[in-house]
C-alpha cells in the first residue's frame, strides 16, 4: 500500500476520535491529553502526507513507460504459455485442457462460438530454435524467443496491416473531398463558397473463409511429444502465409477467395500503368513521382516495390555503369524502402516475351495501403472419421479473412514487365 493512502486513512482516524472527544462538555485528564496527542500527531502526519505525494508522484513518472507497455507485455507472457500439443491431444484423446491453454481456450469460447477448439492467432507464431532431424519432429533445443505469424510475409513487408476483428463487420472511412481555397479579392469581400466533406468507405466482412487440413499419424502422435506443437505450428503457418499472400494481391473475389488488389483495382480506383518493355529504374522512378505528385509519398525512401525473381534477374543483369558495375536493381533497391520478391503473390510471366507485373505501396501519415481482417480465432476441428481405421489424427483449421485498401493512391500497379 502507499504511503500516502497509509496516512489519510489514519488521518481520518484521528478526525473519528477527536469528534467523540470534543463533543464532551467536561472531557477528564485522561482525554484532555489524548486531544493533545492526536493534534501533534495529525499536524504531523500533514507534512508527511504532502512529502509522501511527492515521492510518489516521482515514482508514478519513472514508471510511466513501464505501465504503458505492461499489458502487451503480460498477454505476449500468457500466450507463450498456449501449448498446441494440448489442443492436439485434446481432439484425439478427449484429454482435459489444463494450464494457461485452459484459461484461453475458455476466454476465447466466451467470446464467439466454434464448432472446435479456438486458437489464437498469436498461438500460430514461429518459435525460433527448434531443431527437427528426420520427418518425425524430434526436437533437440527449444529457445524462448518467438517471431510473430505472418511477419515475414510479403503483405506485411509491403506495408500492410493486421487487424482483428471481434464480431460484425468493420469500415474504413476514406476522404474523397476535394477541398478548395480562395482569397478575398476584396476588403470585406467573400472567399470561396464552401465544399462539402465527403468519404468512401472500404469494408472488411466476414464472407471469406480459408481452411487448412493436416492430417497427424498415430506414430507421430505417440513418438513426437512436445515437438508435435512446432510441427503443427510450422505447417499452419506455412499455410497460411502463403494463402494469405496470393490472396491479398491475386484473390480473385470469386469461389470464396477475397478480392485481391489486382482483382479490385478498377472498382478501388488503383492506377495500373502499361510497360510494354524490360524495367528499369528510370520506369520506377515515373511511377515513385506520382506518388509524390499525389501527395502520398514525400521521398522515393517511402516507397516498396514488388515483383517477380525473374524480373529481378533480368534487372540485376543489366549494367548501368560499366566501370563501377552497379546494376539497375542496384540503382532502384539504393532509392526504395524495400524492393520484395515473391513468386507466390505474383502471376508467373506470360507471353512473348514473357512479360509479368510488379506493385508500388506506400504508407501515407501512418496508413498503410491496405488492410488484412481477421475475425477472431483460428477454430481447429477434428475429423474422428476420416483416419480412424489408421488411427491418426485429421484436424481442419478454419480462418475467416478479408482485405480492402485504404486510400488507392498509396497503391500502383505495372503491367506487361518483360
Amino acid at each position: 500500500m502507499l504511503d500516502s493512502v497509509k496516512i489519510s486513512r489514519r488521518q481520518s482516524e484521528i478526525r473519528q476520535a477527536l469528534a467523540g472527544l470534543v463533543g464532551k462538555d467536561k472531557p477528564t485528564d485522561d482525554e484532555t491529553r489524548q486531544m493533545d496527542e492526536f493534534d501533534r500527531e495529525y499536524r504531523s502526519n500533514e507534512t508527511r502526507y504532502r512529502a509522501a505525494l511527492i515521492a510518489e508522484d516521482d515514482e508514478r513518472r519513472e514508471a510511466k513507460g513501464e505501465l504503458e507497455t505492461r499489458s502487451d507485455r503480460e498477454w505476449s507472457e500468457i500466450m507463450a504459455g498456449f501449448e498446441m500439443r494440448q489442443v492436439a491431444l485434446a481432439l484425439d484423446e478427449g484429454r482435459q485442457m489444463d494450464g494457461r491453454t485452459a484459461e484461453i481456450v475458455s476466454e476465447l469460447r466466451s467470446h464467439g462460438g466454434y464448432r472446435g477448439v479456438p486458437v489464437p492467432w498469436e498461438a500460430l507464431e514461429i518459435r525460433a530454435g527448434e531443431t527437427v532431424s528426420t520427418a518425425t519432429p524430434a526436437p533437440l533445443r527449444t529457445a524462448p524467443i518467438m517471431e510473430r505469424l505472418f511477419a515475414s510475409s510479403v503483405a506485411a513487408r509491403m506495408g500492410g496491416q493486421m487487424v482483428n476483428i471481434g464480431v460484425g463487420e468493420i469500415e474504413y472511412p476514406v476522404s474523397t473531398s476535394q477541398v478548395t481555397t480562395g482569397w478575398a479579392a476584396s476588403e470585406g469581400g467573400s472567399v470561396g463558397s464552401p465544399t462539402a466533406y465527403e468519404t468512401t468507405d472500404r469494408p472488411m466482412k466476414p464472407d471469406h473463409t480459408l481452411g487448412v487440413q493436416m492430417k497427424i499419424t498415430r506414430k507421430a502422435l505417440k513418438q513426437s511429444g512436445a515437438g508435435l506443437e512446432q510441427a503443427v505450428r510450422r505447417d499452419m503457418n506455412g499455410a497460411i502465409e502463403e494463402a494469405l499472400d496470393k490472396a491479398v494481391f491475386l484473390g480473385s473475389g470469386a469461389s470464396g477467395e477475397p478480392t485481391g488488389i489486382f482483382a479490385g483495382a478498377a472498382a478501388w480506383g488503383i492506377v495500373s500503368t502499361a510497360v510494354g518493355d524490360v524495367a528499369t529504374w528510370a520506369t520506377i522512378r515515373e511511377e515513385v513521382k506520382e506518388f509524390m505528385l499525389g501527395n502520398a509519398a514525400n521521398s522515393t525512401s517511402a516507397v516498396r516495390a514488388m515483383f517477380r525473381p525473374e524480373v529481378w534477374n533480368t534487372m540485376d543483369d543489366s549494367i548501368w555503369d560499366a566501370g563501377s558495375g552497379i546494376t539497375e536493381w542496384d540503382r532502384m533497391e539504393s532509392k526504395l524502402a524495400a524492393a520484395v520478391l515473391t513468386n507466390n503473390a505474383l502471376a508467373a510471366p506470360t507471353g512473348s516475351p514473357a512479360a509479368s507485373s510488379a506493385v508500388l505501396t506506400t504508407s501515407a501519415g501512418g496508413v498503410p495501403p491496405f488492410f488484412v481482417g481477421t475475425w477472431g480465432a483460428v477454430d481447429l476441428i477434428r475429423d474422428p472419421y476420416a483416419d480412424a481405421a489408421q488411427g491418426g489424427l485429421r484436424l481442419t483449421a478454419l480462418a475467416t479473412m478479408d482485405v480492402t485498401v485504404s486510400r488507392a493512391v498509396q497503391t500502383r500497379i505495372l503491367t506487361g514487365i518483360q
